[in-house]
C-alpha cells in the first residue's frame, strides 16, 4: 500500500488511469476503499491521483481539531513528496471544499478546476450542516438523508425511479457499515473543519480556468451556492444537471462534461 509521510502524518494514495493528469478529492467520510468507483470513472480518460484525506481510510489519523486549509497543505505535500508541481484539481461535495481551499492557496500550482456538488461557505452559502445529522435518531437521520440527497425524493417519486430508488438504497448499504472507533474519531473531525468552510471572499485569487457543477434539486450544496462560486472566480462556467447531491449517477452528461473539461490543454 502506497503511502508518503507529508504534512506531519502518512497518507495512502493511489495513481490510477492514463492521460491528463488530476488530483482528485473524495465527499465527506468517503475513503478510497468505499468511493473508488468515483476515481476509476476519472481515470477512464485521466492519470487521477487520489488519497485518503487526513482522518479517513489508511490515512493516519491525527489528533484534532482539522482545519481545511490542513486538508489542502496535506494535498501540496502529498505533491511535493511525488514531484508534482501543477495539476488540474477535481473535488465532490467536501472534496470540492477542499479543492477550492487549495485553489486559493495554491493557485500557481492548479492547472485546471472542476467543482462537484460543493459550496463556497461564508457569504457564498454554506452546504447543509451535516454535523447536526449526529443528534437525530436512526430512522430521522436515514429520513433527512434521503430528502437532502434529492429534493424531488418522496415515496411516490422512488415508486416510479427505480433508478433513483437503486440510488437511495445503495447510500443507505454504504452508511450502515460498521466502523470503528478511530474511525469515527476520525470522520467527527472532518465534519468539524467543514462546518467552518468560508473560502468565498478568497476565490477572486482563483487564476485557473474553473467548472463548477450542480444538481439542480440538491438539498446539500443548493444551485444558489455553485452560482455563487462562479461569481466570485474569474474564468468559471456553471453546468446544472437534472439530479441532486449525486447528480454526476442520475444525469449522463455530467461526467462527460467533466472528464472534457480536465482533458482539455491550459
Amino acid at each position: 500500500m502506497p503511502h508518503v509521510q507529508a504534512n506531519g502524518i502518512s497518507i495512502y494514495y493511489e495513481q490510477r488511469g492514463s492521460g491528463p493528469s488530476v488530483l482528485f478529492f473524495n465527499g465527506s467520510g468517503a475513503t478510497l476503499a468505499t468511493a473508488g468507483f468515483l476515481v476509476d470513472v476519472f481515470a477512464q480518460q485521466c492519470s487521477v491521483l487520489a488519497h485518503d484525506q487526513r482522518g479517513l481510510g489508511a490515512t493516519e489519523i491525527p489528533d484534532g481539531p482539522y482545519s481545511m486549509a490542513d486538508y489542502a497543505h496535506d494535498a501540496a505535500a502529498l505533491l511535493d513528496a511525488l514531484g508534482i508541481d501543477r495539476i488540474a484539481i477535481a473535488g465532490i461535495s467536501f472534496g470540492g471544499m477542499v479543492a477550492q481551499e487549495f485553489a486559493v492557496q495554491y493557485p500557481q500550482r492548479v492547472t485546471r478546476l472542476a467543482l462537484a456538488c460543493t459550496s463556497p461557505g461564508g457569504a457564498g452559502g454554506a452546504s447543509y450542516p451535516l454535523h447536526e445529522l449526529a443528534d437525530l435518531t436512526e430512522a430521522e437521520r436515514g429520513m433527512l438523508a434521503i430528502q437532502l440527497m434529492d429534493t424531488r425524493f418522496d415515496p411516490e417519486w422512488l415508486a416510479v425511479h427505480p433508478a433513483d430508488q437503486f440510488l437511495v438504497e445503495s447510500m443507505a448499504k454504504q452508511g450502515s457499515r460498521e466502523k470503528t472507533g478511530a474511525t469515527l474519531r476520525g470522520e467527527f473531525e472532518q465534519l468539524q473543519a467543514r462546518r467552518h468552510h468560508d473560502v468565498y471572499e478568497r476565490l477572486p485569487t482563483v487564476t485557473a480556468s474553473t467548472l463548477v457543477t450542480a444538481g439542480r434539486f440538491d438539498a446539500i450544496a443548493p444551485l444558489s451556492n455553485a452560482e455563487a462560486i462562479v461569481r466570485q472566480i474569474p474564468q468559471a462556467q456553471l453546468k446544472v444537471y437534472e439530479g441532486g447531491h449525486a447528480f454526476f449517477a442520475q444525469d449522463r452528461n455530467a461526467f462527460p462534461d467533466l472528464l472534457a473539461f480536465l482533458s482539455e490543454s491550459g
